[in-house]
């Protein structure tokens, strides 16, 4: 988001600015990832835990 001022951006305000717009969709695919391979791999519909199975025991997560 841009901001008409006649006065220049500072570069403290610019790089908070940036952590925290990286900082949300980091978050949100660590978040997706955690469901995918914990609540999906774990689920008891079969066709939802097979999708997911071949990897979790790939990456050494127990599913059974």
């Amino acid at each position: 988001m841009t901001t008409l001022s006649d006065k220049p951006a500072s570069n403290d305000n610019r790089a908070a600015a940036l952590t925290a717009n990286r900082a949300v969709p980091i978050f949100m695919a660590a978040l997706l990832g955690v469901f995918i391979v914990g609540g999906v791999g774990f689920s008891h519909i079969g066709a939802v835990h097979n999708a997911a199975h071949d990897y979790r025991h790939s990456m050494a997560f127990p599913c059974h």
